[in-house]
């Protein structure tokens, strides 16, 4: 396994240089694929040395062959993934991430395992909570759309070149080195009490979401790859449902700022009420088990960013 050659697409940003930097530490032969458009060497630079980096655009599909040739595996993060901007530039999102992951895919002629960075926002507006795998696809986002239109070419090219698909749907992830574009609601609210400001939340705040620390995603991703009969989706989540105003009271205690209160606004429109992860397949095939939780990993994070 340390000698497999690896491509991580995306693999400087957020989510991908926490990868890359497990990756090297595992000992594998690891190959970097980035336009730099949102990510920055500065978050591999401490391995930088011990990998390969090709810049380009994974809409070019003759750079994007030349990047897999070679390699083993293929971990596929590259993405546009602000959802909001995805409605207003719907043509830009599909070019990136359908037309960018169908290169990768259809590039991907030669490898053994092609593991997708997906997101549980496929799933839309749940109908059952906790949400299976097998749960009813209904994307509210251009974003949404693309991500289940990659995980159909995955698929599709998996059967016909043989290598195993794996499509990873992310739940809310958070940790350090989250970019611009991941800028959820752990880190907004975060930077606003350091900033002596309280935290907004719209609506009520007993909205639900699962909460997954980037270290625990990436811990997945690399049971994806070493779990030699994983295949086809699993959620990749907390398991666990946290209300927005509890989470506002775990960052006042982090930050000791318990004498802050949240500020409440209307409700944005389209927001989903509740979403927590079933991930009771990832247990079970991957031997995938959350490690860090909410209240370390926001001290953790909140103590990085001071």
């Amino acid at each position: 396994m340390e000698s497999l050659r690896v491509l991580v697409t995306g693999g400087t940003g957020f989510i991908g240089s926490h990868l890359v930097r497990a990756l090297v530490k595992t000992g594998y032969c690891v190959r970097v694929f980035d336009n730099l458009s949102t990510g920055s060497i500065d978050n591999i630079g401490d391995v930088f040395s011990s990998i390969e980096f090709v810049k380009g655009d994974v809409r070019d599909y003759s750079v994007v062959e030349e990047a897999v040739r070679g390699v083993d595996v293929v971990f596929h993060l590259a993405a546009l993934i602000d959802v909001a901007e995805s409605i207003e530039k719907p043509d830009l999102y599909f070019d990136v991430n359908v037309k960018g992951t169908y290169n990768v895919a259809k590039a991907s002629k030669n490898i053994d395992v092609f593991i997708f960075a997906s997101s549980s926002a496929v799933y839309g507006d749940p109908v059952k909570i906790p949400i299976d795998e097998n749960h009813p696809l209904e994307p509210r986002s251009p974003y949404a759309a693309t991500k289940i239109c990659g995980e159909v070419y995955i698929q599709s090219f998996g059967n016909q070149y043989g290598f195993r698909p794996v499509m990873l749907r992310i739940f809310n992830v958070y940790g350090p080195k989250q970019s611009k574009a991941y800028a959820g609601v752990v880190i907004e609210f975060i930077k606003r009490i350091s900033r002596g400001e309280p935290p907004i939340i719209f609506g009520d705040g007993e909205q639900t979401r699962d909460f997954i620390h980037v270290y625990d995603v990436v811990e997945a991703m690399v049971r994806a790859l070493t779990s030699y009969k994983a295949r086809g989706v699993y959620n990749i989540g907390s398991g666990v449902a946290v209300t927005i105003n509890e989470l506002a009271e775990i960052v006042f205690r982090a930050m000791g700022r318990e004498d802050m209160k949240p500020i409440y606004t209307h409700p944005r429109p389209g927001d989903i009420k509740h979403s927590v992860a079933d991930i009771t397949k990832a247990r079970r095939e991957l031997g995938f088990e959350p490690r860090i939780k909410l209240v370390d990993g926001i001290k953790d994070l909140a103590s990085h960013l001071k």
